[in-house]
């Protein structure tokens, strides 16, 4: 029997990412790896596990990366002074070239066609993700479900959540809530009027 195609995706075990995990699935009909990458940020192993292996993955993968972040992306940054409009810490953007460097690795050593992240399409991370993806692994495919599915609102994502019986935490059900990214070194949120493009 012919294996199934493998995907890498970039899991973080919340709702959003186990759509997107369903949806490879779905659409792609390859067996789909689940990679976290511990930077420092509040993480529950066991959650992750538990949600992804419930979508039927085989394999996931938690690796811890806390030394190599900060020995190698944080202390260079902060010695070159690294700030956004002389104010901002670079803590999300500087997390990803490394987190998507590990996943393009595991790709490789897993023998899988493509990476795929969360992303969204309005921000700076997808950006960050792709061109870390395509620097390290050139000839790997690149999905980003959020630019291709139909799934265009938070009502959308909550109907397929219930279809394929993907737990939704209480805080997702209404609005769009607030979007925490944290690590090591410091913890950025976004969220609700940010998530209108047209609003400045």
């Amino acid at each position: 029997m012919k294996s199934k195609k493998k995907i890498v995706l970039a899991y973080s075990g919340g709702l959003d990412t186990s759509i997107i995990l369903k949806w490879l699935q779905e659409n792609y009909n390859a067996e789909v790896i689940a990679y976290t990458a511990d930077i420092g940020q509040k993480i529950n192993k066991k959650k992750i596990i538990n949600n992804a292996k419930k979508l039927g993955v085989k394999k996931v993968i938690i690796e811890n990366l806390k030394n190599i972040f900060v020995k190698e992306y944080v202390y260079p940054m902060i010695r070159g002074h690294a700030l956004y409009e002389g104010v901002y810490l670079l803590g999300t953007s500087i997390a990803r070239p490394l987190i998507a460097k590990r996943q393009i690795a595991i790709a490789k050593k897993n023998k899988a066609y493509a990476v795929s992240h969360g992303s969204t399409g309005k921000g700076n991370d997808q950006v960050r993700f792709e061109l870390g993806y395509h620097y390290f692994g050139p000839k790997i495919k690149v999905i980003t479900p959020w630019r291709l599915w139909k799934l265009n609102s938070r009502s959308d994502l909550i109907k397929y959540a219930k279809k394929h019986k993907i737990n939704i935490p209480k805080d997702k059900k209404g609005a769009p809530p607030f979007s925490v990214d944290d690590n090591l070194f410091h913890t950025s949120t976004e969220g609700k009027v940010l998530e209108d493009p047209k609003k400045k």
